[in-house]
């Protein structure tokens, strides 16, 4: 039980009425008057307070939510009172979450309910616990609040942000992946396989119009043709320290996540199989899993993935996708490069591209480029553009030499990362490197 303001105003007006009554004889007995009267009215209001167990609460929670990426959560608050209360609620969100619209204030009347909806959005993937909920609830006069915990816990996770994957597919359903940047591109010097008939579609390749069928029909036919399938992606994410940099509110490693469930939802929707083998400090591994079913098995495998503080080490990881992976496969290596890397990457991409192929995905640090085009009005400045005109320098000198050695690369932003990775897969399928 707690005093609200109103009750506070009213006891300072009583110290001040005492105050002047010592000064004063003649405010004694009035104080002495108000002062007990103040004094039966707290007492008698108090009594008015709902009891325990006379609020209850219950919370719906969406099955899962997207990192970064604010969802409704909906607690329904009533009472069983004989007089409608005011009640200050505040969920018991996660540490790891963060509330708009709390707390909220709202007025239940006797015996009925009311439902109360807000946004969370969570900064941290796995699972996390959301505690009952603080209600605050005024007495009859509004001089007294009490705390009640409310509502039982709910526990639930938070996934990469897989919008990307949901946007990619409903674009997909109406022929429109190009609208997110994504390039379906022709396979040249190859023969395809022959796959249905479907209705023409804008876009459609003239030499693909099947005529006979057309003239049956008297509408435009289209010939499908279907890329090689069975093959296998393997994506190996770096879990080492350098992936825990903040980029554009979330970590590097983080954003490795997003474009990597992009590229598996394309890659299952192919008819490839998707494994996962992480390095770092984390020495998980999914085998290969194939079919569009198999994607909340690569989400609930990835979901809880965290980036350590362990130094990464591309030898193990070469070491480790040899040992897993007997089958040829296209190994994705998602990383931030540095220039001490060259001799060591070197080794293992030339360990891996014995029975592989390779693909080095690694993210630009668009804080760096952001500095590099600051201008340069002092010694400190022309310092620190000269430090990062040698590091930009030496990274680019270093994906020059793999691709030297014939190894794939894509060198982008981190929110530009999941298209050119996803475009990458589909020229390497179109060329049929693999």
């Amino acid at each position: 039980m707690r005093p609200t303001t109103r009750l506070l105003k009213l006891l300072c007006a009583c110290l001040v009425l005492a105050v002047a009554a010592s000064v004063w004889r003649q405010f004694v007995i009035l104080w002495q008057g108000l002062g007990g009267l103040l004094l039966m009215v707290m007492l008698v209001d108090a009594l008015t307070l709902p009891r325990r167990g006379k609020i209850t609460a219950k919370r719906s929670v969406p099955g899962r939510f997207a990192l970064g990426v604010a969802s409704p959560v909906t607690l329904t608050v009533s009472h069983s009172g004989r007089r409608g209360l005011d009640l200050e609620i505040f969920d018991g969100i996660p540490v790891a979450a963060e509330a708009e619209g709390l707390p909220h204030r709202v007025a239940v009347p006797a015996g009925e309910f009311a439902a109360v909806t807000y946004q969370a959005r969570f900064v941290r993937r796995g699972e996390h616990v959301f505690t009952p909920a603080h209600v605050l609830a005024g007495s009859w006069l509004g001089l007294w609040r009490r705390l009640h915990r409310v509502g039982g816990e709910s526990q639930v996770r938070a996934y990469p942000n897989y919008e990307p994957v949901v946007r990619f597919a409903l674009l997909a359903m109406a022929n429109r992946v190009e609208q997110m940047g994504i390039v379906k591109r022709r396979r040249m010097g190859a023969s395809l396989d022959f796959h249905q008939l479907r209705d023409y579609q804008d876009g459609d390749v003239l030499s693909r119009i099947d005529w006979k069928a057309t003239s049956r029909r008297r509408t435009l036919v289209s010939r499908d043709f279907e890329e090689t399938r069975n093959q296998t992606i393997l994506l190996v994410p770096d879990c080492g320290r350098r992936m825990r940099a903040l980029d554009g509110g979330l970590s590097q490693f983080d954003h490795c996540l997003n474009a990597m469930l992009l590229i598996a939802f394309i890659a299952l929707r192919q008819g490839d199989e998707v494994g996962v083998a992480g390095f770092g400090g984390v020495q998980r591994w999914l085998p290969p899993v194939k079919g569009a079913h198999s994607m909340p098995k690569l989400l609930n495998h990835l979901y809880n993935y965290e980036a350590s503080g362990e130094p990464s080490d591309f030898i193990e990881a070469a070491e480790r996708v040899m040992t897993l992976q007997r089958r040829r496969a296209l190994v994705i290596l998602l990383t931030n490069l540095r220039s001490e890397d060259g001799a060591t990457l070197a080794s293992a991409v030339g360990a891996m591209q014995r029975r592989h192929l390779v693909l080095a995905a690694t993210l630009r640090e668009q804080e760096l480029e952001q500095a590099a085009d600051a201008p340069v009005d002092n010694l400190h400045d022309a310092l620190r553009f000269g430090a990062m005109t040698h590091y930009f320098g030496e990274r680019r000198r270093l994906l020059e030499s793999l691709r030297t050695q014939r190894v794939l690369t894509v060198d982008e932003s981190a929110q530009m990362l999941p298209v050119a990775l996803a475009n990458k897969y589909l020229d390497v399928k179109a060329g049929g490197w693999l």
